[in-house]
């Protein structure tokens, strides 16, 4: 049987957000394992998906960190790191991490500033590895509101962002990329956020739909502008 070790990652908790999706998708995906839907392929036949989930400290200097020690201890084969986005409607998928961080907004770290690289010697960004047009095809067949995103943004999610994309540049047969989940909304009502098992959906299909693309990767799957 062919064994895939996923980490998923999130945020442990966010000011003012009393449901952070980013810390209960993962852990409840960790927890259920990829939980097949109808007119699912059989991409996942035949195929153990090991899934690690590591919740993270909104800090520049201590998320990828402590995400890298996770990552050299498991030796994925995919990595889906994950954020909030307050005001999204939807699942916000990032297709590109900019080398760049508001020090301004540097939370506990303690610095002041306005834009500053997030590596010196790298590269103005990476564009996200995983296969965009699928996820999102997948997502559409299941009802699952989302849309793409040029970057994301300039604060903690897009440091951890490039960060991983760097570290990812330099493995061998590693996916990885950043997806943005929108507020815990159990209504039915128009405003912003999904409810929980939705998005606890959209981040298996994310998975998925990136073990089907690493197992067959084909051109028709990217999705980047």
């Amino acid at each position: 049987m062919e064994k895939f070790n996923v980490v998923v990652s999130g945020f442990d908790r966010y000011e003012d957000v009393e449901v952070n999706p980013s810390y209960e998708v993962p852990k409840a995906i960790e927890q259920q394992g990829l939980v097949p839907h109808s007119g699912d392929d059989d991409a996942l036949d035949g195929v153990e998906v090991n899934i690690t989930a590591v919740m993270l400290p909104v800090s520049f200097s201590q998320a990828w960190p402590q995400l890298k020690t996770v990552l050299n201890r498991v030796h994925p084969d995919i990595v889906i790191a994950t954020g909030l986005k307050h005001a999204a409607r939807g699942i916000a998928l990032e297709r590109c991490a900019t080398n760049q961080r508001d020090a301004s907004n540097a939370e506990q770290d303690g610095k002041t500033g306005e834009l500053i690289p997030i590596r010196a010697d790298g590269p103005a960004a990476y564009w996200t590895r995983l296969p965009l047009r699928s996820i999102l095809t997948d997502f559409s067949a299941h009802g699952i509101p989302a849309t793409l995103s040029s970057d994301a943004g300039t604060y903690v999610c897009n440091s951890l962002f490039y960060n991983l994309l760097n570290w990812t540049s330099q493995q061998q047969h590693v996916l990885s990329g950043f997806v943005s989940f929108p507020l815990v909304n159990e209504s039915a009502s128009h405003e912003y956020g999904l409810p929980l098992q939705q998005q606890i959906a959209a981040g298996q299909a994310v998975i998925k739909r990136s073990v089907r693309y690493f197992k067959q990767p084909t051109s028709s799957d990217i999705l980047l502008v």
